[in-house]
């Protein structure tokens, strides 16, 4: 599916870096840049897929879950910057109005909603669940947007002539560049700064760990992403004094809630026994004002 779609971008870049120069169109060269990086795009997301299938080994015990997040970062930090390239060459366009070919523009934008529309297409049905893939299919999604905006403008410079709609549109481009790519970044950050993820509280997962029978107290929480969709989390539980057996029992119960409720299934969970039964006692934390 990459393949093919890495493919048929770079064909259609060719195509638009070729009729915008021909047309004086700078906002068919703008898309063809767009269109550049969304071939980068589906290249890095290709090589995240391949990467993150890698086993974990001694040197990544984490294994490489984290590859396709990593290239979904870079792949939206390399839109910002061709949005501020886009910015001023447009500004430029918008002091000096150059003359363009408007039916060029029509056709070959026409060309590209037909492309990214069956890019999409196939991205869309593996994307759910995937930072990676769904990185490449905003990418598209931008682009399909970007190409219906041409066609717009073009038809409004042939009747109008109006040449500042050429740049106007290139500017509109980078804005939507930047727009499709910011919640990518801010996604992708989030897994790489190994913040809590999107959508959980932590006061919501400590207080269900708290109602399952035998938990005294929870403490020292955290809660991670280690690739897409595989959470992490570790802690200290504090139970009563008792058996392993036990002790084992209530830990299988934390793990039960933790997989059905939150969906996280690698924990690293540390039991610690209280000296008697805080419930009883009213024993502190710390130990004081306990019964002995």
């Amino acid at each position: 599916m990459l393949t093919w779609s890495l493919g048929l971008t770079i064909a259609f870049v060719a195509v638009e870096v070729f009729f915008g120069f021909r047309a004086g169109s700078l906002a068919l060269l703008s898309d063809a840049g767009h269109n550049f990086t969304d071939a980068l795009a589906l290249a890095l997301a290709g090589f995240g897929v391949y990467v993150q299938a890698r086993p974990a080994d001694e040197h990544k015990t984490y294994g490489y879950q984290r590859a396709g997040v990593l290239a979904a970062f870079v792949n939206a930090l390399t839109l910002i910057v061709l949005s501020g390239f886009i910015f001023w060459e447009g500004y430029n366009r918008l002091r000096h109005p150059q003359p363009v070919q408007e039916s060029i523009m029509l056709w070959v934008a026409a060309g590209g909603v037909a492309v990214n529309g069956l890019i999409m297409w196939g991205l869309h049905r593996r994307k759910q669940g995937d930072l990676n893939l769904r990185a490449a299919w905003v990418h598209m999604f931008g682009d399909m947007l970007g190409s219906l905006g041409i066609i717009a403008g073009a038809i409004a410079i042939r009747f109008t002539g109006w040449l500042q709609i050429d740049p106007i549109l290139s500017l509109a481009i980078g804005a939507l560049i930047i727009w499709t790519a910011w919640d990518v970044i801010k996604e992708s950050l989030n897994v790489l700064l190994e913040a809590l993820p999107p959508g959980m509280k932590l006061n919501d997962v400590s207080g269900e760990m708290r109602k399952v029978e035998g938990v005294l107290e929870i403490h020292d929480l955290h809660i991670w992403t280690l690739g897409l969709n595989n959470h992490a989390l570790s802690c200290h539980v504090l139970i009563e004094d008792q058996p392993h057996s036990s002790s084992e029992a209530i830990l299988q119960r934390v793990n039960a809630v933790l997989h059905h409720r939150f969906a996280i299934h690698h924990t690293t969970i540390q039991l610690e026994h209280a000296p008697c039964a805080l419930s009883e006692s009213g024993c502190s934390m710390d130990g004081t004002n306990c019964c002995s």
